[in-house]
Formats: C-alpha cells, sequence, structure tokens
C-alpha cells in the first residue's frame, strides 16, 4: 500500500470507532438527533471504503486502454462520497421531521452527550489531519473523505447542541429542529464536493497560481529557447498534465533542443509533485511562419 491507500484504510476503521460510539450514544438516550449523527457515521464508512478502493485503482500503471493512468479513478469516488453524505442530509432531515411531529424524551443526556463527544474529538482530530494530507499529496479521494469527516463533526456539534438545549430547558422540539438545521449545511457540503469532482472529470485546469509557476520554471530552464507558447495544463487526480509549445533556432539540432527539453521537464518535475510535461519543439522560422511572436 502507499500512503495514500494507508490512509484511506486507516479513515475507514476510525470511521467504524466513531459509528459505534454514535450508536452507543443513541441507545443510552433514544435521541432522534444522535440516531440521525449515527446514521450519518455509517455513510462516512462506507465512503472511506469507496475511497480506499478508488485510490487503489488510481495507483495502477498506465496500459494499454488507459495510456495516461487510471488517476480519474479518484474523482468517481469524490462523487459518490458527494451524493453519500446528500443521502445522509436527507436521513436526517427525515430524523428530523419526525421528531418535530412526535418529539420525545430522552434518556441518560449526560452520558450520551460524553460519548458522542468522545467520538465527535477523534472524528474532528483526524478530519483535520486527512484533510492536510490529501491537499499535500493532492489526492481528491482524500480530500473527499476529510470533508465528508468534517461534515460528521458539523452534524455532531449541531447534535450535542440540539441534545444540551433540550437538557436545559426542557423543550422536546428543539433536539430535531437543530438536526433539521445541520443537514441542510451538510447538503451544501455535498453539492460542493460534487462539483468540485464533476470539475475534475472534465479536465479543469491547474490554479492560476500554479501556470504561473509553470511558466516562470519554463522561463529559468529554457536558455537557449525562443519562446514558449499555448501552455496548457489539466488536472487527473494526483497528476497533472502540462504540455506546450516550444520554438528553438532553426538551425539548431535535435541533440540540442532535446537537452533544452530535459532541463525544463526535470526543472517542473522538481519543483512541482505528480507532473507529466509534453513539449512539441518547433523551428522559429515555421513559428513565424504561422503568425506566433518569437522573442
Amino acid at each position: 500500500m502507499n500512503r495514500t491507500e494507508k490512509a484511506a484504510l486507516l479513515s475507514a476503521t476510525i470511521g467504524i470507532l466513531v459509528t459505534a460510539l454514535k450508536f452507543a450514544a443513541f441507545w443510552l438516550t433514544g435521541s432522534i438527533a444522535l440516531y440521525s449523527d449515527a446514521l450519518e457515521s455509517i455513510i462516512n464508512v462506507v465512503a472511506a471504503v469507496c475511497a480506499l478502493v478508488a485510490l487503489r485503482v488510481a495507483a495502477q500503471p498506465a496500459d494499454d486502454n488507459h495510456p495516461y493512468g487510471h488517476h480519474k479513478a479518484e474523482y468517481f469516488s469524490a462523487v459518490i462520497e458527494g451524493t453519500l453524505i446528500i443521502v445522509a442530509a436527507l436521513l436526517i432531515l427525515r430524523e428530523a421531521y419526525l421528531g418535530i411531529v412526535s418529539p420525545k424524551a430522552i434518556d441518560a443526556p449526560v452520558i450520551g452527550l460524553a460519548v458522542n463527544g468522545l467520538a465527535t474529538v477523534i472524528n474532528a482530530a483526524w478530519g483535520w489531519v486527512l484533510l492536510r494530507r490529501g491537499r499535500a499529496w493532492r489526492s481528491p479521494a482524500l480530500v473527499a473523505d476529510a470533508r465528508h469527516v468534517i461534515a460528521d463533526v458539523v452534524t455532531s456539534g449541531g447534535v450535542i447542541v440540539g441534545v444540551a438545549l433540550v437538557l436545559l430547558t426542557d423543550v422536546l422540539v428543539l433536539d430535531p429542529l437543530v438536526a433539521g438545521l445541520v443537514a441542510l449545511q451538510i447538503l451544501w457540503s455535498g453539492w460542493t464536493m460534487m462539483r468540485d469532482s464533476i470539475n475534475g472529470l472534465m479536465d479543469q485546469a491547474a490554479s492560476p497560481e500554479m501556470i504561473q509557476k509553470i511558466r516562470e520554471l519554463i522561463s529559468s530552464h529554457g536558455e537557449g529557447a525562443l519562446e514558449a507558447h499555448d501552455v496548457r495544463t489539466r488536472h487527473a487526480g494526483s497528476a497533472t498534465f502540462v504540455d506546450f509549445h516550444l520554438v528553438v533556432p532553426g538551425e539548431m539540432s535535435v541533440a540540442d533542443s532535446h537537452a533544452i527539453c530535459d532541463r525544463i521537464e526535470n526543472g517542473i518535475e522538481a519543483a512541482v509533485e505528480g507532473v507529466v510535461v509534453t513539449i512539441h519543439v518547433e523551428p522559429g522560422d515555421m513559428a513565424k511562419a504561422r503568425g506566433v511572436p518569437v522573442i
């Protein structure tokens, strides 16, 4: 297993522990909000397993049928996780509605809050770590899983507030009302995750900051070339594909132009993790004939 796969496996394991704690809290209290929170955590475990499967597929090397690799498998995982988050929010809204129609008293609220609070602390710590690692390793699957964990933390926080308010005010309807409000926030989180994943599947370009960095690297390592143009980028999971045209003097030998390309490729690969560079070399006279500015 590589580092992302290990992180996904650990996430699933932690998710199982957190889910068990939350169901224990529901069993102790009978709270609809705590039950909804436990349901959301089940989907969190399923999402972590989806992320692990996607990461294993994405880690496979390129083959004849997939010459550019399997990186985009991570985006499918993120779309699935976003869908699961939305499903979880709808389930919570349903439970909240039933709770509003027929409010119920909560048993042993203090113990239930303590158990759920422990699960929430574990989730919050792991979500923060997973999000940082997912962004650092540029893994859409891990980032999606982290956002799902964080959404679970938000759910738990709202549920804890609801149960605490019921304990303090004895207004039973507050329990499902708070759960319903949190579910709306989760819906937004799921939609955001799906939107970002769809952009990845549609070959979204790298960020303006990364594109500018790549242009600067081309300039700093392209001594001997005349100009670079048509710089294009696209993300595919943890990989970033870069291609551009490099204009060289017409009289330059193939060996010399190849040496410049190697220097540029090595410079970009050393500065940008997971980048795949493709360079099309063309002579200056040809570029002038096509109206491309040569400097």
